[in-house]
């Protein structure tokens, strides 16, 4: 592993043991044995570190349960969904510290616009991807409406399932609840 790896590592570290907002710069080089110049070095700043190490385990964690919800055979994208979502909720709790940590990210965009910058280009990618999983889709034949409007909804479920998770696990809404609650919606009479 280099140092922009071993970094990484130890901004990961950091962030469970200590969360997003009370990491500093001489936190991670003293778990990685680096010096305070690597960070701006390879990353700029502290935040873009802890941003990228945010950004890098929320990939790996939401691959590897995409992976299993993605190309179901025969499954419509309301079952692909409720499955990604099944597997998001029943990680969660090894994954509590990242998700704490994601969220104090996203309140610092407010007041550090680098981090808004990463954050939107994050969730630009973030939502073709989950468009293409909804839709049983590769992701390069993801359209601009698709991934602004699926990957959209799936993007504005998982936030809002994880924080509700967060904050109350017992009460928070199951997968199946969500996707019934869409297909509620999607059954009523428009408005006109």
């Amino acid at each position: 592993m280099g140092q922009r790896d071993d970094l990484l590592a130890g901004a990961r570290q950091c962030l469970i043991e200590k969360g997003y907002a009370h990491t500093t710069a001489r936190d991670i080089v003293a778990v990685t044995g680096a010096n305070l110049a690597s960070i701006g070095y390879h990353f700029g700043t502290k935040d873009a570190l802890l941003n990228a190490a945010v950004m890098e385990t929320f990939t790996e964690w939401g691959s590897s349960i995409e992976g299993a919800a993605a190309f179901l055979p025969g499954t419509t994208p309301e079952s692909r969904l409720e499955a990604f979502l099944t597997g998001l909720l029943a990680t969660a709790p090894e994954q509590r510290s990242m998700m704490v940590a994601s969220t104090q990210a996203l309140a610092q965009a407010e007041f550090a616009p680098d981090v808004r910058e990463q954050l939107a280009a994050t969730f630009v990618k973030v939502r073709s991807d989950l468009a293409a999983m909804v839709l049983g889709v590769a992701p390069d034949v993801v359209t601009q409406e698709q991934a602004r409007t699926t990957g959209s909804l799936a993007l504005t479920l998982i936030n809002g399932a994880m924080s509700q998770w967060l904050v109350d696990a017992a009460a928070a809404p199951r997968a199946g609840e969500l996707v019934e609650a869409i297909r509620s919606l999607a059954g009523s009479s428009p408005r006109g």
